[in-house]
């Protein structure tokens, strides 16, 4: 069934040297005998007491710590080798609340991690740990932002509404900063204002005709934005090759995945997972990260690598054919390879679209505005699926005219991310309200793309254990996830000051539902215009309604943010 298979590259090397001694005579004595060579003292300096003390006297652990209850449950394991103690610290229902560690020679504290850091290592500020440290260095980053704003921006009417929308979809660099510091509840905090005012500003434009005023395009000639767009691209592309080792977790899952596809099987529970014997040495942090799998196979874990929609893997089917896949979590050229030929993907679509509603310049400036965004690259250098379901939904839309690929595009899209679902509604009644032809022609293309996109299951023995599998691996397990990326997801650490806003949450998600419902139906008649606005403020409902909230995520509204902003408002736009 596999149309290529990986060379599995496992070298096992152990060179044992032995050197033995010739048995010579002693010599007879004529001094005081040496002292034997003493080996290093396995006993601590330190005891445990005043290790745990040392940590807990830590500026960062005792500002932490005030948010408790007195007399914190602690525990200190000592190791030999390193001669250090790692610190543990717990209260009540918090659970785990501090960790750290403390040199055993002289007490100090190199390591000190409070609240979300301790169960979550991307909270812990690693510079460069998304997207790499080039583009998160202030001089690029700032750069692309400048950009982004000078190429879109009217330069005639620079006090206006247009400016500040584009400086909102910039403003995601501030809270980002925070989180590359650390500070995940500032950074949660500060990704709120702006996701609130795109939601609520792209739904304004989608449901008042009347809703911008004056030019929407940049006046700069087209030649110069697709020049611009052209470096900008090369640039991106340059960085990502050069940066072979980027591949987070969500792209290795999809090079997993499209593997066990075309090993014949689903990858929904067939993860690589911890627990089987070392196959490698540890890596620096310490974690040995490559073990030997139930099959026998040595491969890097990822054990929640399936949690995403069956065409998030099946997207990788082509590159891990090309390119293959050893088992390691190592360079992963077909994750690159794929990130590159998603980015493209909704570069050209987005073109296209741009030259059906407004022609060269709103093509040029579509292409500009993806390609000049720093967030869309920092998920191309993360190596991410994150561009495969606004590709997916951009194609729709141009070809938003057809009923049938309308349901294909959304259920494509659906079943890559399961919160473009929400969108379903809205392009059902698209142009056509709910009338029987265009219902049922939308609902076979939804449909027969569903069942080519579930077929994976079929691999699997049982197609109902398969389905339950699914179920249990992907959308219960999103469901119940905790995390401390949105403002949602604080109650966990029950910390004085950090406030549970689980039922705000609730009301955020209804609101959300309601608004994906209303939009099906308001305004009656629709243009293009108002399905790109209305289709960004329904994603941006979900994602300012979910606990788990990440960056990555920004590029899902970027194509429709973009339309709503600068595509024009004409009769011309509107028969489109």
């Amino acid at each position: 069934m596999r149309a290529a298979i990986a060379a599995l590259a496992v070298a096992v090397l152990v060179t044992t040297g032995t050197a033995s001694a010739a048995t010579v005579p002693a010599p007879l004595a004529t001094g005081p005998l040496a002292p034997p060579t003493s080996a290093p003292p396995t006993e601590p300096h330190l005891s445990e007491n005043a290790a745990v003390e040392a940590f807990l006297a830590h500026p960062k652990v005792d500002r932490w710590l005030r948010r408790y209850p007195p007399r914190p449950t602690t525990d200190a394991t000592f190791d030999a080798d390193d001669r250090t103690w790692t610190v543990h610290v717990w209260s009540g229902k918090a659970g785990e609340i501090a960790r750290g560690v403390v040199t055993d020679g002289d007490g100090q504290v190199t390591e000190a991690w409070t609240g979300p850091q301790v169960a979550w290592q991307m909270a812990r500020g690693r510079p460069g740990a998304f997207g790499g440290k080039l583009l998160t260095s202030w001089p690029v980053w700032l750069g692309l932002s400048a950009i982004f704003l000078l190429g879109l921006v009217d330069l005639r009417r620079l006090a206006s509404v247009r400016t500040l929308d584009l400086l909102v979809l910039l403003s995601f660099g501030v809270s980002l900063t925070f989180f590359n510091r650390g500070e995940v509840f500032a950074s949660a905090s500060l990704a709120v204002p702006p996701l609130v005012y795109l939601t609520v500003r792209t739904a304004w434009i989608g449901f008042r005709q009347d809703s911008r005023g004056g030019p929407t395009l940049p006046r700069w000639p087209v030649w110069l934005l697709a020049a611009a767009t052209l470096f900008l691209v090369g640039f991106r592309i340059g960085m990502n090759v050069e940066h072979p080792r980027a591949v987070i977790d969500v792209g290795y899952a999809g090079v997993v995945g499209a593997d066990r596809i075309l090993d014949g099987r689903a990858p929904y529970g067939a993860m690589p997972v911890d627990g089987g014997r070392a196959c490698a040495p540890p890596r620096s942090d310490g974690r040995v990260r490559e073990r030997i799998q139930a099959d026998g196979r040595c491969e890097s874990t990822n054990p929640r690598g399936d949690t995403y929609g069956p065409v998030a893997y099946l997207a990788y089917v082509p590159a891990v054919l090309a390119f293959g896949w050893e088992g390691r979590w190592d360079d992963l050229p077909a994750a690159h390879a794929t990130a590159i030929g998603l980015d493209l993907l909704v570069l050209l679509g987005l073109v296209l679209v741009g030259r059906r509603l407004g022609g060269a310049r709103l093509a040029a400036a579509l292409a500009f505005g993806w390609a000049a965004y720093p967030f869309t690259t920092y998920a191309l250098l993360a190596n991410t699926n994150d561009a495969l379901m606004p590709a997916l939904l951009v194609w729709g839309f141009w070809l938003a005219s057809s009923p049938t690929a309308r349901g294909v595009a959304t259920a494509l899209a659906g079943w890559t991310k399961f919160a473009s679902l929400l969108v379903v509604p809205l392009w059902l009644t698209y142009r056509s309200g709910l009338r029987p032809a265009s219902v049922l022609r939308f609902a076979v293309g939804f449909g027969v793309a569903t069942v080519l996109a579930f077929s994976i299951l079929l691999l699997e023995p049982s197609l109902w254990t398969a389905l339950e599998t699914f179920w249990n691996r992907t959308i219960a397990f999103q469901l119940g996830r905790d995390s401390p990326f949105s403002i949602w997801g604080w109650g966990q650490y029950h910390a004085a000051g950090i406030p549970d806003l689980a039922s705000l949450q609730t009301v955020v998600q209804v609101v959300t539902i309601v608004l994906a419902g209303v939009v099906a139906a308001v305004p009656r008649k629709k243009g293009p215009l108002e399905l790109a606005a209305l289709t960004a403020a329904v994603l941006l409902g979900v994602q300012l309604s979910l606990t788990h909230w990440f960056y990555l995520y920004l590029p899902w509204m970027l194509p429709f943010a973009l339309l709503a902003v600068l595509a024009p408002r004409t009769r011309s736009t509107d028969e489109a």
